[in-house]
């Protein structure tokens, strides 16, 4: 892990002199001669060591008065890995600072999810980032304002709105200070022959980037095999589904390409864009690094065989960590159609109607609340599960089991496994799926242990558990290269 890594000089030079794109987003350059900071693969000539200085963010960059490289528009780079691996107090707040919280929230809310005091949060984000979370959530609404006037025709001023500023004043000032562009400066420069960013009204066109390289197989199989009717599809090479957003909700269609996902998305309130793309990255897993993950797995001789047959696998994870939830209970010992099938029972039944003009979807996923009021009697589904479900979804609705992303993973683990019909399967599906702990793993699951049984692992829980200690902290990424051993739909991209 690079934990840090603007700190060592001499490394951050060299990622710089040999453009590797796989820095981006660890660490950005800022350039003393020319007032601007880049990616470290920017295809410009690279400054001289004694011009470059390192920083841990762009709003570093940005605090320290250095201006956005045209070229390489560092503010687009893929996000750090770490805030996916980590579970610390600076990774929860820049888990809830991609979320929104700060736009929506304020500090004292982001916080108070944190359980800490705002002084504590401010002193621990500048100290680790160089920047607090006014600054850093101040770059984000920079990055979305501009992805707005560059991709849409929206007016400036329902852009400055969109993008979460408080006035136009700030929206103009902000984006010349980082771009040393007016807004209407940025959109005369895109191409005049570059396609339109939006088509129907409230739909945009969004390029996802990731670190390569991604395997797209089993991440979106396994999206489709186990989509819930109405809410979930596939459809012309895309996944689409439905998404619950603060502000409204939104139908998101990605399609895997060799370089990027491309994104389609359609919002009832564009104050939910930076949301929804936030929430999208971590469905996709698009912040990992897998150069760190395969390299790791691969140091197992019975799996590296599978990581160079097909590297760069991603763990499949969700929008909507309390909708997952109720979807691993649902799919409790019944195969994936089974699931599918209860859960689509309650969406028809609970779940709020969207239309869908391009497609086959027709709600949300009930809310914990629409669940919470659900009579158990109506489930079809033996009382034990019923219980199970019934006492999750009470404790989703009234907060005292959180899935948020700024929840202690450990803590959470704890908490779900004190609830009745929880076991480890249960809570450790959820915490690599909902959660998003990268070292998740499964041991007890039935395709893992037919897939260890098959390499010549230990195919025991106990004994697998053991051999699997060497692959952390990516247990979570080798149960994607096990499950690809079998031939279930989950593994295989969708024709």
């Amino acid at each position: 892990m690079q934990t840090g890594m603007h700190t060592d000089t001499e490394r951050c030079v060299r990622a710089v002199r040999s453009k590797d794109a796989r820095f981006d987003g660890w660490f950005f350059t800022a350039v003393l001669t020319t007032g601007i900071y880049c990616r470290p693969s920017c295809p410009a000539v690279p400054p001289k060591p004694g011009n470059m200085t390192f920083h841990p963010s762009a709003a570093a960059c940005q605090q320290a008065g250095f201006r956005a490289c045209k070229r390489c528009r560092p503010d687009t780079s893929p996000g750090s890995p770490e805030w996916n691996v980590r579970a610390d107090l600076t990774a929860r707040a820049m888990r809830l600072i991609a979320d929104g919280v700060v736009d929506r929230e304020g500090v004292p809310g982001l916080a108070a999810r944190l359980g800490y005091s705002t002084r504590q949060v401010e002193r621990q984000l500048l100290a680790e980032l160089g920047a607090g979370p006014l600054a850093l959530a101040r770059a984000q609404r920079a990055q979305t304002a501009r992805l707005l006037i560059e991709t849409t025709p929206l007016p400036m001023a329902d852009i400055a709105f969109a993008a979460g500023f408080a006035s136009i004043r700030t929206f103009n000032d902000t984006v010349r200070e980082v771009y040393a562009l007016s807004p209407s400066e940025l959109r005369t420069r895109v191409p005049k022959a570059r396609p339109a960013g939006t088509t129907a009204a409230g739909t945009l066109l969004l390029r996802l980037p990731f670190r390569a390289p991604l395997n797209p197989d089993n991440l979106f199989g396994h999206l489709a095999a186990t989509a819930v009717p109405g809410v979930e599809e596939w459809r012309e090479g895309a996944y689409r589904r439905t998404l619950r957003l603060p502000h409204g909700h939104g139908i998101v269609a990605l399609t895997p390409t060799p370089d990027h996902i491309a994104c389609r998305l359609t919002l009832g309130d564009p104050r939910d864009l930076t949301v929804a793309i936030s929430r999208c990255r971590r469905l996709l897993d698009l912040d990992a690094d897998p150069v760190a993950v395969d390299d790791q797995l691969r140091a197992d001789p019975l799996l590296a065989p599978l990581v160079d047959k097909a590297p760069g696998r991603r763990v499949p994870r969700t929008v909507d960590e309390a909708e997952f939830a109720v979807r691993a209970v649902l799919g409790q010992q019944v195969s994936t159609a089974a699931a599918r099938t209860h859960a689509a029972r309650l969406v028809a039944a609970h779940g709020e109607p969207v239309d869908d003009t391009e497609g086959g979807l027709t709600h949300l996923f009930p809310s914990t609340g629409a669940l919470a009021a659900v009579d158990p009697e109506t489930l079809a589904m033996p009382r034990t599960r019923r219980t199970t479900f019934t006492t999750l979804v009470a404790h989703l609705a009234d907060g005292s089991v959180n899935l948020g992303v700024e929840c202690d993973w450990a803590e959470t683990r704890a908490r779900l496994l004190a609830l009745p019909g929880f076991g480890p399967w249960t809570a450790d599906v959820i915490a690599m799926r909902a959660l998003g702990d990268p070292d998740a793993f499964l041991p007890t699951d039935l395709g893992i242990r037919r897939a260890a049984g098959g390499l010549g692992l230990p195919s025991t829980p106990a004994a697998l558990t053991a051999r699997a200690s060497a692959w952390r902290p990516w247990r979570a990424y080798a149960v994607q290269y096990l499950w690809a051993t079998d031939s279930h739909p989950i593994n295989f991209l969708p024709v």
